[in-house]
């Protein structure tokens, strides 16, 4: 493939689509970003950022100014179609793959042999094989085998959000093919701007690598969690346990917070679960463990005000410490829990991050955004859900005053 007269579309403008169009397109690929959001199209083609994440913007604004990267709302014919879109889970916590399929739909109509499909979605086990028995059947006039065969691949992404543009350069590639040229093209394509090692797998292992390596860490932080609510019973203070178990050099226990958010660590294990339901107890506890932690930290909470209904100021609503996203956040249920008890006259939320409300508390009467960076004097209560970096100088501020006195809750704190 000449590059030269390539062009790669990337089919879903979002956390991990844009920030992957942008690399490729900052070295040299021509690349077609696709977004079903008019809106998303209009920015990204100005230049400008749609979400928050650190050094994006620059990348997008050499990728636009270059007139290597556009965006549209159609999947134009290409060499490499990279899909990017979301798969969230049902109310049953089965996988919801609809916008995979309309995205493979799209591209199967523009599809005249050859070209490289590669999933990064991450998805559950066999769906990179389920997208290419799609494309077939939409498609009975394409090549199966030889000469003008479609490759498919998946590759996920394994990044760190506030750290996308570092890690999706300096991270390891996991490469999973339905055929070893398949993957070995996706490479191609990745050793444009990656600078870890690459890989080479089967599809399905490569899904699997990815949903592993989120159970796992949904699995460390449900121990975490569960202690903090072990440790509040005995009257131990967790932070201090944690602290101190750390100190054996075999143990490495992660910090507690309000539950796990985010659309990969909360939904991923899910994936597992579904394609093994009899063999999976232990990431099923977990789940249940970080999803009942959020009705926990709320009781806690409102315990703190006595018997008189008071005010709660509550810093952070983000899913996690300095990003602007709200998916699948536990602070967002803690909050929606504190609102509508009777002994909450009114919730106070600030978050440096967040300029409107999430739909489930917009317009509520009892909650409250506030853009001010700074301790409410008349708050009950202050509840500390996501320790924000720009929280760090006005909790410092109020840790030092003997005037304001109030019950103060961490549901999670930065390590020191």
């Amino acid at each position: 493939m000449d590059q030269s007269e390539s062009v790669v579309a990337v089919i879903g403008l979002g956390y991990i689509g844009l920030p992957t169009a942008a690399l490729l397109a900052t070295h040299g690929v021509r690349v077609v970003g696709v977004d079903t959001d008019d809106g998303r199209v209009a920015a990204v083609n100005r230049g400008d950022l749609p979400f928050v994440e650190p050094e994006l913007a620059e990348y997008l604004t050499r990728a636009v100014d270059a007139g290597n990267l556009i965006a549209q709302t159609q999947v134009p014919q290409a060499s490499v179609h990279i899909i990017a879109v979301p798969t969230p889970f049902t109310a049953d916590r089965k996988a919801d793959l609809s916008f995979v399929d309309a995205a493979v739909d799209a591209v199967a109509q523009r599809l005249t042999g050859g070209e490289l499909v590669i999933l990064e979605s991450t998805s559950p086990p066999g769906t990179t094989e389920r997208i290419a028995e799609r494309v077939a059947r939409a498609r009975p006039d394409l090549p199966s085998d030889g000469l003008g065969v479609v490759d498919f691949v998946h590759a996920p992404e394994r990044v760190l959000p506030g750290r996308i543009m570092v890690e999706l350069v300096e991270n390891d590639r996991v490469i999973g093919g339905l055929s070893e040229d398949a993957a070995e093209r996706a490479k191609w394509l990745y050793e444009h701007f990656s600078r870890g090692e690459f890989h080479l797998t089967t599809a399905r292992t490569a899904e699997m690598v990815k949903l592993t390596e989120n159970a796992y860490r949904d699995v460390n932080i449900a121990f975490a969690n569960e202690m903090s609510v072990v440790a509040e019973q005995l009257g131990v203070n967790v932070w201090e346990l944690i602290r101190l178990a750390n100190r054996h050099p075999r143990v490495s226990i992660l910090s507690p917070g309000a539950g796990v958010g985010g659309h990969c660590i909360a939904v991923d294990p899910w994936f597992i679960a579904e394609a093994a339901p009899e063999l999976t107890p232990l990431i099923r506890a977990a789940r249940g463990v970080n999803d009942r932690k959020p009705k926990w930290v709320a009781e806690r909470i409102v315990g703190l005000l006595g018997p008189r209904p008071g005010k709660i100021q509550v810093l952070g609503l983000t899913y996690k410490k300095d990003v602007d996203d709200l998916r699948q956040s536990p602070a967002v249920e803690v909050v929606e829990r504190l609102a509508a008890n009777d002994l909450v006259s009114s919730v106070v939320v600030t978050d440096p991050h967040v300029t409107k409300m999430p739909e489930s508390l917009a317009g509520h009467s009892r909650v409250e955004l506030s853009t001010t960076l700074a301790v409410a004097d008349d708050a009950d209560v202050l509840a500390v859900l996501v320790p924000h970096t720009a929280f760090e100088p006005m909790l410092e501020a109020f840790g030092s005053s003997s005037v304001l006195q109030r019950s103060v809750f961490y549901a999670e704190r930065t390590r020191g």
